[in-house]
């Protein structure tokens, strides 16, 4: 069996690149597709089959998934030059050329009844893959912890720990838990078509009390609504469109779009996942 992981020199293509060569057995094979090739050969294991991995190029991502028999597919960026549905749709037919036989992709949570514009690529994608008719899983991946030490960081230092995501919850989790367990459903011999993985649901305001307690240090926590938001996070140096971008991550989870957990992380995982401070503890070290 030959396995291919999209985007392997980023944090968690490389996590799910390590934890695939954990899984196979001796006669399957790991292959990397990256963007940046020595990168790659510097930072992945010898034992993997390194191959060209651009999304803009379908010709290449053609040619690097021959032979492949199951792919897990690592969503784009947005905001690139190359739009990123344009990305996904070169990998997808390239997939579907070269006779991919399942596509596990990176999607966003409850991407079904999602209604915010983050999410829209992502309903495009499933079904792009749908009306290819690959077999797939899609791994609809709630929110990385890490993803708020833009919010953690600043508060560390004697600033106050702003949101404006009201008291909804987000099922916040480590990113290299969400990258092993996208290995481990690249290798089960009957997965589901759709995973909602996430951790267990948590607030702005309880993730501040735990980040004072794992850190001991004290601040102001603040909620402020998304005008103020915005308004703070220009003063504070961002670009205005970087600002809007991430006041509409606020925006979204205020609405509710990442309050629906489950358990099928742990489920994938096969153990529970730490507790939010256990994780806190993991990325301030």
């Amino acid at each position: 069996m030959k396995y291919a992981v999209t985007g392997a020199t980023g944090k968690f293509g490389q996590t799910a690149v390590n934890e695939l060569l954990k899984l196979i057995s001796d006669d399957d094979q790991v292959i990397a597709l990256a963007r940046n090739i020595d990168k790659a050969k510097h930072e992945l294991s010898h034992n993997v089959d390194i191959r060209p991995g651009d999304y803009t190029k379908p010709d290449e991502l053609k040619s690097s998934l021959a032979g492949v028999d199951k792919l897990l597919f690592i969503s784009s960026l947005p905001g690139q030059k190359v739009a990123r549905l344009t990305q996904h749709q070169n990998i997808v037919q390239a997939a579907d050329q070269a006779n991919v036989k399942f596509i596990a992709y990176t999607s966003f949570p409850h991407a079904d009844e999602a209604q915010s514009g983050l999410s829209s690529d992502h309903q495009a994608t499933e079904k792009l893959i749908k009306d290819h008719h690959i077999q797939h899983a899609f791994l609809r991946n709630n929110w990385y912890l890490q993803n708020e030490m833009a919010t953690i960081q600043p508060a560390l230092h004697g600033h106050p720990f702003i949101y404006a995501a009201g008291d909804q919850k987000v099922g916040w989790a480590l990113e290299a838990d969400y990258a092993k367990a996208a290995a481990k459903v690249l290798t089960f011999d009957q997965p589901k078509s759709v995973y909602e993985f996430s951790g267990k649901g948590h607030t702005y305001h309880e993730l501040a009390q735990s980040v004072a307690k794992v850190s001991g240090k004290q601040f102001d926590v603040q909620s402020l609504n998304l005008d103020q938001y915005e308004s703070v996070m220009k003063k504070a140096g961002m670009d205005s469109n970087v600002a809007k971008i991430v006041t509409s991550i606020q925006e979204l989870i205020r609405n509710g779009e990442l309050a629906k957990t489950s358990d099928d992380l742990e489920h994938v995982l096969g153990h529970p996942l730490p507790s939010l401070k256990d994780e806190l503890k993991q990325i301030l070290k």
